[in-house]
């Protein structure tokens, strides 16, 4: 890989780790590839923001690939993660505090895996309050920080896949297969409410982007110190 490689652009597999943002991945990756080469500037994106709280594959592109960001975030995904049934959170999933629980005496594993039924196919979803979808000029957990009530909209997702692969009560791990614009905080938040219970997302990876595969990743940390060898 030199540096005309970047310019002219590539496709780089990283599997963001939990707790960074999608930023400080690209940052730290351009910040690598600039330092390198030495470097005035480089164009450097990624293609669909992961949470802090998520890891897992992240498309980072270089150069001239740039432009394909938009095409790239159009595909579809998959993720995995953990469902924990009984409570609520504002953020639907560890970002904030445990603010309501429930009881979940009355499910069984039958009612879990029949429940997932109903969110096959397309569905209306309504993003999470704390998202940094923008109303307004602002981001919509600008809006929840200061504890304002903000009328969201539902949008059209649709949902391939919904597979249970493990139960341990109150912990209901999953696979789902999605398209773009679809919050697995949303699901979980959403899963918990169809079970008359609540739920929010304790655990979430992304496993795949269309064809692109988080087994081919490797980490921010791993990519310098390749591109230290080079």
């Amino acid at each position: 890989m030199q540096e005309e490689d970047f310019k002219e652009g590539k496709i780089l597999l990283i599997d963001k780790p939990l707790t960074w943002t999608s930023f400080n991945a690209v940052n730290k990756i351009k910040w690598a590839i600039k330092k390198k080469f030495k470097l005035k500037k480089i164009k450097v994106g990624h293609a669909g923001t992961l949470d802090p709280l998520a890891s897992g594959l992240l498309i980072i592109c270089t150069g001239k690939f740039t432009k394909r960001i938009p095409e790239l975030q159009g595909q579809i995904k998959e993720y995995t993660g953990t469902i924990t049934l009984g409570a609520t959170t504002p953020s639907y999933d560890m970002e904030t505090e445990v603010n309501q629980t429930f009881s979940i005496d009355h499910i069984t594993k039958d009612l879990i895996k029949e429940t997932t039924n109903q969110f096959i196919g397309e569905i209306d979803q309504y993003p999470p309050v704390f998202s940094a979808l923008k109303k307004d000029g602002k981001r919509l957990y600008e809006f929840a920080r200061e504890g304002k009530e903000v009328e969201i909209n539902s949008r059209k997702i649709t949902i391939d896949t919904f597979e249970i692969t493990s139960i341990e009560m109150p912990k209901v791990s999953f696979r789902v297969v999605c398209s773009k614009g679809t919050y697995i905080r949303s699901l979980a938040n959403d899963f918990g409410k169809a079970l008359e219970s609540g739920g929010y997302l304790s655990e979430l990876r992304r496993t795949k982007i269309g064809d692109y595969n988080v087994s081919d990743a490797i980490s921010p940390e791993e990519f310098v110190n390749q591109l230290h060898t080079l």
